[in-house]
Order: C-alpha cells, then structure tokens, then sequence
C-alpha cells in the first residue's frame, strides 16, 4: 500500500483566521530615536581617526539595514572611520562568504549600510577565564581601534539565564565567530548562561566598546524599545532588556494542540528555526513550557536560510519540496558547533502538504479525526494572524486575546497538494 492510498482517507478540517492581538509597543521612527541616543552616549568627536568595526548578527531584525545605516552614519559624525564585519558564531556555513551572503539576505551590503564588508573566520585569543578557556574576537575587530555593534535581545531557545539572546552573546560568540561559539557550546547549555557572560566579560576589558546596540522587538516584529550602552554597562543592563522581551515575545494562546502547521522554518526566524518558546519543544532539558502539541509538520524553509534547515528535527513530519533545499554543508556546521544534533535529524519526509499534514492528524492521537485541535502559522515570528480548526471554535470565542475573522473554510490545495 502506498503512503498516500493510507492517507488519502485521513479527514482535513475546515479552518478559522484568526487574528492573535498582543501589546504592541514600538518605535515610531527608529533612526531618530537611534540617532539621539547614540549622540547622548558618544559626544562630538568621540571617534575621531579611529577605525570602528561594527558588528553585525544573523537575526532578521525588522528595520535591520536602516539600523545598520544609522550606526554607521553616526560613527562618521563623531569623526570614526566604520566598516562592517558579520557577527555570527558559526552561522553562514561557517564560512567568510557564508556570512556575508547571510547579512545580504537580510539586506545588509556594502551598499546599503555605506561602508566596506570585512570577512573572515580568524579570531585573535584575547584573554582566558579562571579555568583557561580562551576568549576569542574576529580578527578585523580586534585590529580595530574600537568595536560597536547591534543585536536583538530575546529569550534563548536552548537555556535560561540573565543573559540569553542579545549583547553578551554577541561578544562572546557572534563576534568570536566559529570558535568562540565552539568553547562556548562544547560544556553543553546547562553552563551558558554563565560561560558566555565569563567570556564576554574579558573580551570587554580588552576591547573598546564605545556603544552598542539592544533592540527589543514586539510580538509583531517591530522595534519596541532599543537601548544605547557602553561595554562596561551591558552586563548589568541586559538583564532588564531580556524580562521586557519576554513579556512582549509572540506566542499561541493555545495550551495543548494535536496538530500545528509551520509553513516555513529558517535561521532569518529563528536560531533553531522555529523558536521552541512558541511551539513548546526543546532540544536540550534546560528549559520547558508552551503549549503541549502532539505533532508538529514543517512545509518549507525560508529564501533566507540558503538551505539551513537546523531545527527540522524538532519536527515529525516535513515535505520534500522542504527536504531538497536542505543543504548539508549550512546545516551540520551549526549542529556541530552547538553540540546537540537534535535539531537537524530528518523526519518523516512526505510528498506534499497536503500528505505531512495528514499525517501529523493521523498520528496525533486525537479519538476523532474529524474534531482536531489543529494551528497554522507562517512561522514563529508571524503569529499574529493565524488558522485554527473549527474544534478550536469556543476556545478562541472564550479568549479575550483571539478573534475569528472570518467564516469556516475548507483547507486550499493546489493539484499537487502544496497549500495556498
């Protein structure tokens, strides 16, 4: 019997839009806010004939270019001379051209930010912790006569801690590239938290941080706070950044589901692709929460992930149009830096959306088929609008957070089962 003839039997629901409303502060012009505040922390002239290395993640940030540009731009008129290096651990493949091709997905160019590129792997050892684990920095910022940088802070998706996602991080692995993302991870999650804060602090006693760059986004991707600090003032002012981010971070006010529906999954996302935080499944034991979901199907990987598909493990059923742009060399190099394998095993591989969802609703234990506590979303980042099976209806009537937008419909497929 072939998969689909097994399948092809398996109810879909209809489904709802519905639309998840969540608090939404934001930054009404983010260049002007930026522009004064790091005018109120560098004074005029503070750079003048210095080279400035300004560093640069992974992370699709909304308005990342135009914040990039800004900084640049401000570097010049207190009298710097910037350029950009890519800021991201081992991501991009690991590789020079890798993480150059990863801020131009993001939008970030020579052209764009005004300022020259400057690539590498090699990392210059700029001091160790008290049991001699070294701390590294890109080479080109550590030949620098100063280093700024922007990131966005938000809740990990491997570990807890004071410092998760954001600027300590940044010092201690985006900016110490692959190694310094290696001596981070090879202790495992359960002492990051507090390695990268060991690490980072050396590498701030050492290196000229003038400013950097703390962006707190809202639950729809938009900048709600961002915050101007010196190198000395990020480790005791992060914290406060991160509790903020998670009270605004998105989420399914959903507490237990059979079925959820990804449509893509990708490093522009996510750094495990689809944030654990919101589907509720981790890939290491230091931390838990979310909704309870039985199985979860990916559809697609995003453009920007050039064919990174970490986190595709985390799933139990994907597509092949999924599994073909899954490149090997941009995945594994992640996994194997991180330590934890988890995240890039494959899962069952179907041959069409229509085929993984069935699936996943086949397999979710629900006693009927036809009642299906089911979820699509986009992806992790874009949940404020979303698809809900109709056995989801009273739920989302009762929830002050949710409203159906429309009528019930059927789920659409074109001729080959792919979703539209």
């Amino acid at each position: 019997m072939s998969v689909a003839s097994l399948l092809q039997h398996v109810p879909l629901p209809q489904v709802l839009r519905v639309e998840q409303r969540f608090v939404r502060p934001w930054v009404e012009d983010v260049a002007a806010e930026l522009r004064g505040r790091i005018r109120a922390t560098l004074g005029p002239g503070a750079l003048r004939g210095r080279s400035v290395a300004v560093g640069v993640g992974s992370r699709g940030i909304r308005d990342l270019p135009l914040l990039v540009r800004t900084i640049v731009d401000e570097v010049r008129v207190a009298g710097g001379e910037p350029f950009l290096v890519p800021s991201m651990g081992s991501h991009g493949g690991a590789t020079a051209d890798g993480q150059v091709r990863s801020l131009a997905n993001l939008g970030v160019t020579e052209a764009s930010a005004g300022a020259p590129i400057r690539t590498t792997m090699e990392v210059v050892e700029v001091g160790r912790t008290a049991e001699g684990l070294p701390a590294y920095l890109d080479a080109f910022a550590a030949a620098a006569d100063a280093v700024v940088f922007v990131n966005a802070v938000k809740p990990h998706v491997a570990f807890r801690g004071a410092h998760e996602s954001g600027l300590m991080k940044m010092v201690a692995i985006g900016l110490g590239k692959q190694r310094g993302a290696d001596v981070c991870h090879e202790h495992g999650f359960g002492r990051m938290a507090d390695l990268i804060v060991e690490l980072g602090r050396i590498t701030l006693a050492r290196v000229d941080v003038p400013f950097c760059v703390g962006i707190v986004e809202n639950a729809y991707g938009e900048v709600a706070e961002l915050a101007v600090l010196r190198g000395p003032e990020i480790e005791a002012a992060e914290p406060a950044l991160l509790v903020r981010a998670r009270e605004l971070a998105p989420r399914l006010f959903f507490d237990e589901l059979d079925v959820l529906v990804v449509d893509e999954i990708g490093k522009d996302v996510s750094g495990t692709g689809m944030d654990t935080n919101v589907v509720g499944r981790y890939h290491t034991p230091f931390l838990s929460g979310g909704p309870r979901i039985a199985r979860i199907a990916v559809l697609d990987l995003t453009a920007k992930s050039e064919g990174n598909a970490n986190g595709i493990g985390l799933a139990d059923f994907t597509t092949e149009r999924a599994f073909r742009k899954l490149s090997f060399e941009h995945t594994y190099p992640n996994a194997l830096t991180t330590t934890v394998p988890t995240t890039v095993k494959i899962p069952m591989v179907l041959g069409s959306d229509r085929l993984a969802i069935q699936a996943a609703i086949k397999t979710s234990g629900a006693r009927d088929k036809r009642q299906v506590r089911l979820v699509r979303i986009k992806n992790t980042k874009a949940v404020d609008v979303i698809h809900v099976s109709t056995a989801l209806r009273d739920e989302v009537a009762r929830h002050p957070a949710l409203r159906a937008e429309a009528a019930a419909c059927a789920m659409g497929f074109d001729e080959h089962g792919a979703l539209r």
